[in-house]
C-alpha cells in the first residue's frame, strides 16, 4: 500500500521519467542555455505570460528563499501564516539568508487576511524597528485550504496600497488551481502576486521547483541570487525537461485534478465514522481529520501518516497523482475496523 503521509512520498510520473531519459541522449550546454529550458521557459510565459521572469531551483526551500530575496533587505520583515511552510518546516533558513524578521500570524484556516495582517503594519517607517515588506502566502494552505481569487486579489490589493509586495508559496499551486478551475494566470498574476515558486516535486517531479517573477522590480538581482544562494544547477537541463513534460499536454492539472479527487473520495467515505471528524476545508489533496488516539499507531504502521497536531490527535492525510480509489476504501475499511474494536 502507498502511504498518505506526503505527496512528496509518491513515485516520478513516466512520463517525467521519460523527458530525463530523453534529456540525457546528448550533450547540452551548462546553466540553463540549452533547449530544453527554452522550451521549458516558453511554456511557462504561456501559462503565466510573456513577461514572465524564470528561474528554476532545486528544492521549496530553495524556491522559497530564492524569491524572498528578490524582494527583501535585512532590515524588512516578512509576514505569513503561523502554518507556513517557510515558518515551520524550513529550519530557519529563510531568516539566516535574507536575515529578514519573520512575523507570523494566527490563522483559523491557515489563509491571512488585510484584517490579520493590519495590526503588523503599525510600524511602518518607524526606523527602530523592521519595515514589513512582503506577505508570504501558501496556496494551497499547509491546512489544505484554497484561496479564492476574490480572497487573493483583495489581499494583493490590500498589499500594494501599503507598499507591500506579495510573494506565494506554490508547491501545490497545481492542485490549487485544478480545484479553482481557473487558468494559471487567472489565479495568479491576475490577482497581483508579485512572486512565486512553481511546485514540481509534489507533483510527479523527481527533482526541481520554478521560481516565477511577475513584478519587473523583483527581477535585476534575480540571477544573481540563485547563484548565491546555491540553486544554479549546472545540469539545468534535467529540471527544465520534467517541466516541459509536466507543462505539455496540461499533464501538471490532470496529476492534480485526480489528487484532489481522491482526497474528496476519502472525505466521503470516512465521514461516514463517527469516531472520525473533518477539520479543514478540503479543497485541494490534503484532508485534515480528528481520529481516536487508540487507533493511530496501529493505522500508521499500515498506512503512514502524520499527526498534524500530536496534543488534538489530528491526522493530516495527503492524497497523489498515484493515489488509486482501491487504496481509498482499503484505507478507510481499515479506520472502520479500527474504530469497531473500540467499541468493544
Amino acid at each position: 500500500m502507498k502511504s498518505f503521509a506526503s505527496d512528496n512520498y509518491s513515485g516520478i510520473h513516466p512520463t517525467i521519467l521519460s523527458a530525463i531519459a530523453e534529456a540525457n541522449q546528448a550533450h547540452a550546454s551548462s546553466y540553463g542555455n540549452d533547449p530544453f529550458t527554452a522550451k521549458a521557459e516558453h511554456l511557462f510565459k504561456q501559462q503565466f505570460g510573456q513577461d514572465t521572469e524564470v528561474l528554476f531551483v532545486f528544492n521549496g526551500t530553495g524556491a522559497n528563499i530564492t524569491a524572498l530575496q528578490c524582494a527583501v533587505q535585512s532590515f524588512h520583515s516578512i509576514l505569513c501564516a503561523k502554518t507556513a511552510h517557510i515558518n515551520v518546516d524550513e529550519c530557519g533558513a529563510l531568516m539566516k539568508a535574507t536575515g529578514c524578521q519573520l512575523h507570523a500570524i494566527d490563522t483559523p484556516d491557515g489563509k491571512l487576511t488585510s484584517e490579520l495582517i493590519a495590526p503588523f503594519l503599525s510600524d511602518l517607517g518607524n526606523i527602530h524597528h523592521t519595515q514589513p515588506r512582503v506577505i508570504s502566502i501558501t496556496q494551497c494552505t499547509e491546512v489544505g485550504t484554497v484561496y479564492s481569487l476574490e480572497e487573493l486579489t483583495t489581499l494583493c490589493r490590500f498589499a500594494h496600497q501599503n507598499g507591500l509586495y506579495v510573494h506565494l508559496d506554490g508547491a501545490r499551486i497545481a492542485n490549487a488551481l485544478a480545484a479553482l478551475g481557473c487558468s494559471a494566470k487567472a489565479g495568479t498574476v491576475d490577482c497581483g502576486v508579485d512572486i512565486m515558486s512553481f511546485g514540481g516535486t509534489k507533483n510527479g517531479l523527481m527533482i526541481g521547483e520554478a521560481v516565477l517573477i511577475f513584478n519587473k522590480d523583483l527581477v535585476a538581482n534575480a540571477q544573481f541570487v540563485r547563484k548565491q544562494l546555491a540553486q544554479l544547477f549546472s545540469k539545468m537541463r534535467f529540471i527544465s525537461a520534467q517541466f516541459v513534460a509536466l507543462l505539455e499536454n496540461d499533464l501538471w492539472l490532470t496529476m492534480a485534478a485526480h489528487s484532489n479527487a481522491m482526497a474528496q473520495l476519502l472525505v466521503r467515505e470516512v465521514s461516514s465514522v463517527s469516531q472520525v471528524k473533518i477539520t479543514q476545508s478540503t479543497d485541494a489533496n490534503g484532508v485534515f481529520a480528528l481520529i481516536p488516539p487508540a487507533i493511530v499507531e496501529p493505522l500508521q504502521k499500515e498506512f503512514p501518516f502524520y499527526l498534524w497536531d500530536e496534543q488534538t490527535c489530528e491526522a493530516r492525510w495527503m492524497c497523489s497523482f498515484d493515489t488509486t480509489e482501491e487504496e481509498i476504501i482499503i484505507f478507510v475499511k481499515r479506520i472502520k475496523e479500527l474504530c469497531a474494536n473500540l467499541d468493544r
